[in-house]
């Protein structure tokens, strides 16, 4: 095994080479390294300059996870950058691959930078609720000036080569490989005598108006805190000496560490990834997949046929006649566009997905030998088994056959084939060549083999894919129709639809429920409500007034009229003023005297609801661990990255408090608020659900 960082020398450089792959985070073992193959060089009169370059694909991607919630050891990240910004020799940094947060710290700390046209570069710890800690919020404004060292740390972006040499991060930029060119570089530096140049000696940034740097910066972040504690961090690099900078760094960067925000987008971090990784399917290899079909070609199905296209996936899509075929098309080609526009994919290769890549057709014969084929028809299980019938008859054997229904059994739509085990739900967020989250439904008598391979068609397609079991709405949209109502009751008791939208997007979320429910369409909660009713409890609260907007043709964004009114063609809305009027109507219908609400006691009871339902779900084994719901409400629902998750969030307020609530809100309405006995159990143990998180990780 090799060692983290190799030692070598070129004439007059000496080369340092980070080995751990498989992108060189600085780990322990690489600080170390780096450090004692300084005093190495150092200690060799004929060394005139170090490169510091990585083995492999990267630079230095940054930070070593495995490292994360330990405590630190040393050499500490901030002191290696002082180490090597100190040396009296020229350190040069060859830069390839990304060169992210304490990688382009150990850059910034270097004297000269050169980097490969492909590389790229960035301090993206505020995806993790953090900032730079080991100088990154003072050195690089000195490069680049207050607004785009504000703009590169508080938006995490990786900033391409070209646009870094724009900016003054790096010095030059050559082709080539990494250590020959770096080494060509410290010996022209060399020839020319050029002196060591040390970022933290380099004039302060120029002030800008720093408060309102700090209020955009909290306004675009929705609440997450540390993109603003960036911005001080970069006015003190502009204000105080560098020594006094520094601190000043760390005094922030110790703040965000030990916030509840930090610990909720560190768990979302970890567990994004950790949700695919099932122990059942160790060992299970998935069918091949190249040819998928779509059946349907509206929204949903257009983005389905999207997504796969882009994976370089094979599409068969499927409408009912040649108009609606046509219209499918154009949806398809309509959003392969924007990836053209966007830089995703290039002309020849939209030329290629829309001609060679997709076929649409109106004959279900035309699936014969597609892989796996998804479903994207009307919501109705009449529709469904119609469609599975035929899919049954013409697919071929070991063909898996996929349902992207929202709410409906996946067992009873299993039932109606003569292949049941190779039936499962894959439930697509829409637009869903865009949104991340993926569930995958697993029936009673899906194989294992078609587990691991929808598992491995969400990979393909970029997804974040989360197990879950039959009921009705799976995992999120189960979860979202009770804090969804838990929202519709407040509006009885007194709460306006408007208040609550402002309230929950002053949380975090990035729409109110009510906003939502016009974007989605009211028709779709309309139908829902028709569907339950034979089946409703008698002591279930369901609000009727949206109802009589429904009757009337109304239906949301799509319609120009809902919780709020939109002018065409525009999402900028207003309050519809029928709205009150109707709600008056029925508190009076159901002799409600109507009280106030605060802000917070919204967050509340909303988040109650929601972490109440989402215990159930898990306790049930819908959901096989907390995280997975946490994912869940992360990638499908717009909860705030910050806070974790609903059950990561109900951990970070304490479970004892949260049962306390519950039971309070059950005193009035003990059916709906009936707490979850898993709730209870783990009050009772002192437990977390972040306990249930390591115990399902083992």
């Amino acid at each position: 095994m090799s060692v983290p960082v190799s030692f070598s020398v070129n004439g007059p450089v000496a080369i340092l080479r980070i080995q751990n792959p498989p992108v060189n985070a600085l780990s322990q073992a690489v600080r170390q390294g780096l450090s004692d193959g300084m005093d190495r060089a150092e200690a060799d009169p004929d060394i005139k300059a170090v490169v510091i370059v990585g083995d492999g694909r990267a630079f230095i991607a940054g930070a070593d996870i495995t490292e994360f919630g330990k405590p630190p050891m040393e050499p500490f990240l901030g002191d290696l950058c002082a180490r090597i910004e100190g040396s009296p020799l020229l350190v040069v940094a060859s830069m390839h691959g990304v060169s992210l947060g304490g990688g382009l710290e150990i850059a910034l700390a270097t004297h000269y930078r050169i980097a490969q046209p492909s590389a790229r570069v960035g301090l993206p710890e505020v995806h993790l609720g953090l900032l730079p800690g080991a100088g990154g919020t003072q050195r690089l404004p000195r490069l680049t000036g207050a607004n785009k060292a504000i703009e590169v740390i508080t938006s995490g972006r990786q900033v391409k080569a070209t646009e870094a040499l724009d900016m003054g991060i790096v010095d030059e930029i050559k082709e080539g490989d990494p250590q020959e060119v770096g080494v060509a570089y410290a010996m022209d530096l060399i020839a020319a005598a050029a002196p060591r140049r040390v970022v933290s000696d380099l004039p302060a940034a120029d002030p800008i108006d720093w408060n309102a740097a700090h209020e955009g910066a909290l306004q675009k972040a929705r609440g997450q805190l540390s993109p603003g504690a960036a911005v001080r961090a970069v006015q003190a690099a502009s204000e105080l000496p560098f020594d006094k900078g520094m601190q000043r760094e760390r005094e922030l960067f110790m703040e965000m560490l030990q916030s509840d925000q930090s610990r909720g987008m560190i768990h979302a971090f970890f567990n994004e990834r950790a949700v695919s990784n099932l122990p059942e399917l160790k060992g299970v290899t998935p069918r091949a997949l190249q040819a998928i079909g779509v059946i349907g070609g509206g929204t949903m199905g257009a983005g389905i046929a999207t997504a796969a296209l882009l994976a370089q996936l094979q599409v068969v899509l499927i409408e009912t006649g040649e108009e609606q075929a046509n219209a499918a098309r154009n949806r398809i080609e309509g959003n392969l566009s924007g990836a053209l526009k966007r830089g995703k994919i290039t002309q020849e290769q939209f030329d290629a997905l829309t001609t060679q890549a997709l076929t649409v057709a109106v004959s279900y014969d035309s699936l014969a030998q597609v892989d796996l084929v998804i479903e994207a028809v009307f919501e109705d299980m009449a529709v469904k088994k119609e469609v599975f019938g035929k899919l049954d008859a013409v697919c071929k054997p070991g063909a898996i056959l996929a349902s992207n229904t929202s709410y409906l059994d996946i067992d009873e739509i299993a039932a109606s084939t003569s292949r049941p085990a190779d039936v499962i739900g894959l439930h697509f967020f829409s637009p869903a060549h865009i949104m991340k989250l993926l569930e995958v439904v697993v029936a009673d008598k899906t194989a294992a083999v078609v587990v691991a391979t929808g598992f491995e068609l969400g990979k393909r397609l970029g997804k974040i894919s989360v197990r879950a079991g039959v009921c009705d709405g799976f995992i999120g949209n189960r979860i979202l129709a009770v804090y969804r109502t838990a929202a519709d009751h407040m509006v009885l008791d007194g709460a306006s639809p408007y208040q609550i939208d402002r309230a929950l997007t002053g949380f975090g979320f990035a729409m109110g429920p009510f906003a939502v429910a016009d974007l989605a369409g009211l028709d779709i909660g309309w139908m829902t409500r028709k569907r339950k009713a034979p089946d409703r409890h008698p002591e279930e609260r369901v609000p009727t007034y949206i109802d009589k907007l429904c009757e009337q043709g109304h239906f949301g964004q799509k319609t120009g009229e809902g919780y709020y009114l939109y002018e065409k063609g525009q999402r900028a809305s207003v309050p519809n003023p029928k709205i009150p009027e109707l709600i008056a109507a029925e508190q009076a219908e159901l002799k409600i005297t109507p009280r106030e609400f605060t802000d917070q006691e919204i967050v509340r009871r909303y988040m109650c609801a929601m972490v109440n339902e989402a215990a159930k779900v898990v306790e049930e084994g819908i959901a096989r661990r907390p995280a997975d719901v946490d994912m869940v409400l992360l990638f499908g629902y717009g909860f705030p990255r910050y806070w974790g998750g609903p059950l990561k969030w109900a951990d970070l307020q304490g479970l004892p408090a949260v049962l306390a609530d519950i039971k309070r809100f059950a005193q009035d309405d003990a059916w709906f608020w009936k707490p979850s006995a898993l709730l209870e159990q783990l009050v009772a143990d002192g437990r977390s659900f972040e306990d249930l998180n390591r115990q399902g990780a083992k």
